[in-house]
């Protein structure tokens, strides 16, 4: 770890350990925008991580931003931050500059693309998007588009738009949001090839969510270890107890497996944005979550789903984040297709990563 990345974590911590706390969550399920802790991370210049200065960003890499996005995770802050990260990587990738603006997206997969008609300086936008993260709190909203010369991405104003609320299990804003024929003059509109359009949205929300998800796991795991060594039951601590250990152990072993996952999926994604460890990571770290949910509630038993505990806060954030941008299903999929594409003597390789240089020699 660089020391800036160091840096950065140490900021980051101390802002969420203020402004993410468990009054600001609750108060977020009840519909009330945490402007505090966005303002700060504004203010401190996170939102441009991984972009270049000069479209606007304040330069670093992705490792960098990801780092923030798993803290985010541990705090369960209640902010669109991995959408903005991702809408400002795609737009940038495009060499379009970023703002410090409040953008969300959705993903692209298995929806039908907004249109758009060219009306003099600006767009007549029609079409509708359902499970948009945070729209109601957000002021732009990066979709795909159609318009009559191709696929487009648009990075389009919410003013005009309807937005209806709605919540996923964890109790974050998912929202539908429809534009019934508006006129958008300020709209930026990028001609983009669809199916990479979809593969970015896709793979670069996968690995958001793995972080987070990371992230969120290492805050239960430390819940779990304080409530065990807090409480006692018959006269002595809950993880001196041998049926306690092997729980713990259990739930130890799932974090680190999925913290390893995600950064295997940090490290390959910036050299390639559609690695197959990104699908690896969302896989193995959705399986994490669906083991070490249950061990938790089970060690906490009826506290933790209580309003005055915070376990719940992590383990309904994983079972709904587990879902978004491809479920263990979905990316089981991806992995089958390229098993089915391999050339010959290639599963080695793929599952060591050393690659088989032995020649066939031919007897004569």
């Amino acid at each position: 770890m660089s020391e800036m990345q160091e840096m950065i974590i140490e900021s980051t911590t101390k802002i969420m350990e203020k402004f993410s706390t468990k009054e600001v969550i609750n108060d977020a399920e009840n519909g009330l925008w945490a402007g505090e802790l966005w303002n700060s991370l504004v203010e401190y210049g996170m939102l441009g991580v991984a972009v270049p200065e000069e479209l606007g960003g304040c330069g670093g890499d992705y490792a960098d931003a990801l780092s923030i996005l798993q803290i985010a995770g541990r705090f369960s802050a209640p902010i669109p931050l991995a959408e903005t990260y991702l809408a400002n990587w795609i737009l940038a990738g495009y060499g379009e500059s970023i703002t410090d603006e409040i953008i969300t997206i959705a993903n692209f997969k298995d929806v039908q693309p907004v249109s758009f008609t060219k009306s003099g300086e600006g767009w007549i936008v029609s079409g509708q998007v359902n499970n948009v993260p945070w729209a109601r709190f957000s002021e732009k909203i990066l979709v795909l588009g159609e318009t009559g010369e191709g696929s487009v991405l648009a990075l389009v104003n919410l003013a005009d738009a309807k937005v209806i609320n709605g919540k996923n299990l964890a109790g974050e804003a998912r929202d539908k949001v429809i534009f019934d024929g508006v006129f958008i003059e300020d709209c930026k509109v990028i001609s983009v090839d669809q199916d990479e359009a979809v593969k970015n949205v896709l793979y670069g929300g996968a690995l958001t969510r793995s972080v987070m998800m990371a992230g969120a796991l290492e805050n239960i795991f430390d819940l779990t270890v304080q409530h065990t060594t807090e409480r006692t039951q018959f006269g002595r601590p809950l993880h001196r107890f041998q049926a306690v250990q092997h729980q713990l152990a259990l739930l130890a072993g799932e974090v680190a497996a999925a913290d390893l996952a995600a950064k295997y999926a940090v490290n390959s994604y910036c050299k390639n944005p559609f690695s197959k460890e990104i699908a690896y990571s969302k896989i193995r770290v959705n399986e994490a979550a669906g083991k070490t949910n249950p061990i938790a509630h089970q060690v906490l038993a009826a506290i933790g789903f209580t309003y005055e505990h915070t376990l719940h806060h992590s383990t309904r954030r994983l079972w709904s984040w587990r879902d978004e941008f491809g479920t263990e299903t979905d990316w089981e999929l991806v992995v089958t297709e390229e098993l089915l594409n391999m050339e010959n003597n290639g599963l080695w390789s793929l599952i060591t990563g050393v690659t088989n240089n032995v020649k066939k020699v031919e007897v004569k």
